[in-house]
């Protein structure tokens, strides 16, 4: 059973087109999107596109986001997605979730390319910081301290992966994008977001430097 998660915070014009996308795979056995404390309508656009959401009361960054989908859905792989693509779809689902069905990795990272100066220019330095991945539940579940790392999540599922010796196998989504945070909010208050996102993400690359031994989330 395939499961798509889909952490989003105020993404209402934007969280629809990822989640048909999703559906009209016919690889998702469900659809969840996690609204992480959003102050727009983006949990009644995700339900209408025909999402089952999942509400936190407030914002809590997108590890809380991903661990709350994974307790609330059922799949035995778990395939989480941005809720700001642009440009994704039905057959990128196909490249995320055929590696780790057919047990040629334990996860599977979508590098963007193609699909906007920004985006392109980023994963191209930067490929392993993706938010397109699929894993098996028994990996994610076993990852320390997720439900704490805001925008650091894929950080530490990255230094998991690496410290267990898991297959991690990247794939090359043609095409997609993210919409980038100056354009959804405007050129200052999407610099600061910006750069409160890169201090997460530093962060989270000293905690996992510092961890030696780890314990489940559970």
């Amino acid at each position: 059973m395939v499961s798509v998660i889909i952490p989003a915070f105020n993404e209402e014009s934007r969280v629809v087109s990822v989640v048909r996308s999703a559906m009209s795979s016919g690889l998702a056995d469900e659809i969840i999107v996690v609204d992480d404390g959003s102050t727009d309508g983006t949990a009644s656009a995700a339900r209408a596109a025909g999402a089952r959401v999942v509400r936190l009361s407030s914002n809590q960054g997108k590890g809380a986001a991903m661990v709350a989908g994974a307790r609330a859905c059922s799949g035995s792989i778990l395939v989480f997605l941005d809720a700001d693509l642009v440009g994704f779809r039905p057959d990128h689902l196909k490249q995320l979730i055929v590696p780790v069905r057919t047990g040629r990795c334990t996860m599977s990272l979508g590098v963007l390319k193609g699909g906007g100066f920004w985006s392109s220019n980023a994963q191209a330095m930067f490929p392993f910081f993706t938010g397109q991945r699929a894993m098996t539940r028994a990996f994610f579940e076993s990852v320390p301290h997720l439900a704490r790392e805001r925008m650091g999540a894929e950080v530490a599922l990255n230094a998991y992966a690496k410290q267990i010796g898991a297959k991690v196998l990247r794939v090359y989504l043609q095409g997609v994008g993210n919409t980038h945070k100056e354009s959804k909010l405007g050129v200052v208050r999407g610099t600061a977001a910006r750069a409160k996102m890169y201090k997460e993400m530093a962060h989270a690359v000293v905690r996992a430097r510092r961890h030696t031994s780890f314990t489940s989330w559970r």
